[in-house]
């Protein structure tokens, strides 16, 4: 699951290859096939686990801090984190962008990755206390979440992370972001 999490962050979801991930593991593709039957299985699978992970960690940062600035201070590092690592992307982002062309399986849990997302940022804006009512924040919260993978995606195809550190400072100066 790492070398495909890690071959669609540099390459997308159409780059999956069984192939590919039996050689770099060690294993022959019909082995990989044994437990993902499919390669939407396995991309299925793939988002799956990113999207638990990804939560568990959001659940972690927000147990911690109930502040809503050193919130978002942490959730901008996570999509900086990615690009750090070989300017790689946000796989639900990635996948996202070849959503006309992913199985129907692995588009439940790219939807499942914004979701989880937009919740989130959802209860950190919250904390605010903002007059803004509950459709606001929630529009906010998926517009901050838009503005990231953007940011990301930018500063990827730039390969210059300074390009993602610019895009945040400019959404906090126009106050997208607390």
């Amino acid at each position: 699951m790492s070398v495909a999490k890690l071959m669609v962050q540099a390459h997308g979801y159409n780059a999956l290859s069984f192939r590919e991930i039996g050689k770099e593991v060690g294993v022959s593709s019909a082995s990989i096939h044994h437990h993902f039957p499919t390669k939407g299985d396995l991309g299925a699978a793939l988002a799956q686990r990113y999207t638990d992970d990804g939560s568990a960690w959001l659940e972690k940062l927000l147990a911690t801090s109930k502040d809503a600035h050193k919130c978002m201070t942490g959730y901008t590092a996570i999509f900086r984190a990615a690009l750090l690592n070989d300017n790689r992307m946000c796989l639900a982002g990635l996948m996202s962008a070849e959503y006309a062309d992913l199985p129907a399986e692995v588009r439940v849990e790219v939807d499942r990755f914004t979701t989880v997302n937009v919740k989130w940022l959802t209860e950190v804006l919250a904390l605010r206390k903002t007059k803004a009512g509950k459709d606001g924040i929630q529009h906010q919260a998926l517009a901050i979440f838009a503005a990231l993978e953007g940011a990301q995606l930018v500063a990827r195809g730039r390969d210059d992370i300074t390009m993602f550190d610019r895009a945040v400072t400019a959404y906090r100066a126009a106050g997208l972001f607390p």
